[in-house]
């Protein structure tokens, strides 16, 4: 399985799959923060209806360094009262972020607004994105990530999953390699975007009732593709472990550099006049519909190194029934167990 072949169309097209759905706060007592308006800033990601930007901060009095942060800021666009969703749901993000406090999770900074009057939540800054390192590693041809990158990933994002999940109550709700930051040459992975995350309930890991699971499709479990978003469905039990289910597809991401199931989407470089060629790509895309949820096939693997522990790893978290996927804890004693 490999995305060698695949043209620019093919790479947006992708690059939208991975997307999704998707009073003024002081950094320190007396000082607030000033965000320049978009412009100004270079631009280091985006979502729906948000940009995330790089702030270069100015020196400490007297010549001390200050890191820079990322900042999520909500389009201008979106900023007004037709689309205020989006500015709710990044207050809701900075709510739930400055309760945060674990080493694997990314670090909130402050909340505030713009120069433009757009709602602006400031974070700790990585050197890359999980998903940006795996296109860049499609695109020279490396083959899959050595096992001890896959290791220091696995443990780090299992690890923010068991505090999220037991001590925090919260289920991320969009686990995928676009929501992992890697720090240095991967010496910690983080767990960013909580822009739709899920309250739990303490008793079963159970999301409560009257909350929608937006997620993004390619790594969703099955059992949030049988629903219609909804958790009103009696039928249907949304848990902790639809996070396991998409960890266990990022895992999958660094083996075989593709995004889940999209080699069964159609490039849309094809000639779509030619009768059969239109047929051939509606049954593709109609392959891929039908593949969500499910487990993708494991790409060829070298024999050396040993890639036997991803790969358990991959497979106990993918399982279809979500009884049967491995909790957050246990993941990480899989990965404990390998040398």
């Amino acid at each position: 399985m490999s995305f060698d072949n695949f043209r620019t169309p093919m790479k947006n097209r992708l690059h939208s799959l991975a997307l999704g759905q998707n009073g003024c706060f002081e950094a320190s007592p007396g000082r607030k923060i000033t965000v320049p308006a978009s412009p100004s800033l270079e631009r280091l990601g985006y979502g729906t209806g948000v940009s995330v930007y790089l702030m270069e901060r100015a020196p400490i009095s007297g010549g001390g360094y200050r890191s820079p942060w990322a900042v999520k800021k909500v389009a201008k666009r979106f900023a007004n009262q037709e689309h205020q969703d989006f500015s709710k749901r990044l207050l809701e993000e900075a709510d739930i972020l400055k309760k945060l406090e674990h080493p694997n999770i990314i670090g909130f900074r402050t909340l505030t607004k713009a120069v433009d009057g757009t709602w602006c939540l400031a974070m700790e800054k990585a050197e890359n994105c999980l998903m940006d390192l795996i296109e860049q590693r499609l695109d020279s041809r490396a083959g899959p990530f050595p096992p001890h990158q896959i290791k220091l990933v696995g443990t780090d994002i299992a690890n923010a999953l068991d505090y999220l999940h037991t001590e925090k109550l919260l289920m991320h709700g969009d686990m995928k390699s676009g929501n992992i930051l890697i720090f240095g040459d991967f010496k910690v992975a983080k767990l960013c975007d909580f822009g739709v995350a899920m309250a739990l309930k303490e008793a079963n890991g159970q999301a409560k009732p009257d909350q929608f699971y937006i997620g993004t499709q390619a790594w969703s479990a099955p059992e949030v593709i049988d629903m219609d978003g909804t958790l009103e469905n009696d039928e249907i039990v949304i848990t902790c472990k639809a996070d396991i289910f998409s960890y266990g597809l990022t895992i999958w991401e660094m083996l075989s550099l593709c995004v889940p199931h999209a080699d069964l989407l159609q490039d849309d470089e094809e000639d779509e006049e030619d009768d059969e060629k239109s047929y051939g790509s509606d049954c593709l895309d109609l392959s891929y519909q039908e593949a969500l949820g499910t487990r993708p096939p494991l790409p060829d693997l070298p024999e050396e190194p040993d890639y036997s522990t991803a790969i358990a790893v991959f497979i106990a978290t993918t399982e279809y029934d979500p009884e049967k996927r491995p909790l957050a804890s246990e993941v990480m004693n899989i990965w404990n167990l390998s040398n």
